[in-house]
């Protein structure tokens, strides 16, 4: 049997890396699209294999983006849609969130139906800003599942950074299924739908001053000194490289067709990630503040719940908990930075 070829958009991003390391190591042939020559040969690099190839698609939203990608390369089966934009300095929400979240999933999708007859199956990577209500986060009597949808208004979404990227996950995972409805294709199409990733990079040489949007939120806390506040935040969780394996369970398992898969492993908050850190990282005890040790549950206990019972049956794997993917985040930031 020939191996599949799996394309995967925005290839360099922190969960496609993840989700091309596995996929490779899995056997798999993979095509990965970047804006530029210079970040394909450094994922080519990073990779070191055969099996991964890069092709450049500089734009996503610009219509028919991902065109060529498809006539050239015929032997793409599965498609992973994981390209989108991420990044709170933004002037124009509208312009530079919504509607590039929205038109590269269009673009995507609309290249596939043309070009590529052969695919039978595509995954677009959305959130859980897509399935949970702002309004309703910190309201434990709430609980949302895989069915459950974001009430967010396109009018909602361009009042600041934050709601536009909800809204930008929002609508460009409900232009997916919008697709799927009207133009009945031949593939079928599950989302992945992962709460705040962390986790450790996918190589040392993407560990860097600031990281992604997610990861931060713990690379920001190792940065704070004794006498500093802790942050309040409280949410939930998933391990990037669970986010990753999801990503392939979401083709290999037939139970995924048509689904939308909710990646929770538990909650969190600030402090518990300071009294993990405090508790196993020597360098850094006496470096951090404290807080108020044993009241962690008490910031969760305030959020709503989040039931995925559905999605962990089709992964059939258990989550990584809070600790081992702390641990594992900051010893590869402390490694790199020579501070272990």
């Amino acid at each position: 049997m020939a191996t599949s070829t799996v394309f995967v958009s925005g290839a360099n991003g922190f969960i496609a890396q993840h989700i091309i390391k596995q996929l490779i190591a899995k056997g798999y042939n993979v095509i990965g699209s970047v804006r530029t020559a210079e970040k394909g040969d450094a994922l080519k690099k990073n990779l070191n294999s055969d099996k991964f190839q890069y092709a450049i698609v500089r734009d996503i939203q610009v219509e028919g983006a991902f065109n060529e990608v498809f006539k050239n390369h015929p032997e793409i089966t599965i498609v992973l849609h994981t390209a989108s934009p991420l990044s709170f300095v933004v002037t124009d929400f509208e312009k530079d969130l919504l509607i590039p979240a929205v038109d590269g999933t269009k673009n995507a999708l609309n290249a596939v139906i043309e070009f590529a007859p052969q695919v039978t199956n595509v995954v677009v990577t959305s959130s859980c800003a897509s399935i949970y209500t702002l309004s309703k986060e910190k309201d434990a009597s709430v609980t949302f599942d895989e069915s459950s949808w974001n009430e967010i208004t396109w009018e909602q979404a361009k009042e600041n950074a934050l709601t536009a990227y909800i809204g930008s996950k929002t609508f460009a995972e409900k232009a997916a299924w919008d697709i799927m409805e009207t133009k009945k294709p031949h593939f079928t199409l599950t989302t992945v739908n992962p709460m705040y990733v962390f986790g450790p990079q996918a190589f040392n040489s993407e560990v860097k001053d600031t990281l992604n949007a997610s990861a931060e939120i713990i690379n920001n806390i190792i940065k704070l000194k004794s006498t500093d506040d802790v942050p309040a935040l409280a949410a939930s969780f998933v391990d990037v490289r669970d986010v990753a394996a999801a990503h392939i369970v979401a083709f290999e398992n037939k139970q995924a067709a048509s689904k939308r898969l909710l990646l929770s492993s538990s909650t969190f908050s600030s402090q518990g990630i300071l009294e993990v850190l405090n508790e196993n990282f020597s360098t850094l005890k006496g470096k951090l503040p404290v807080g108020k040790p044993g009241t962690s549950k008490e910031d969760t206990d305030k959020l709503a719940r989040f039931n995925n019972d559905a999605t962990r049956k089709i992964l059939g794997f258990e989550f990584i908990d809070l600790k081992k993917c702390i641990i594992d985040s900051v010893e590869q930031v402390l490694a790199v930075k020579g501070k272990i």
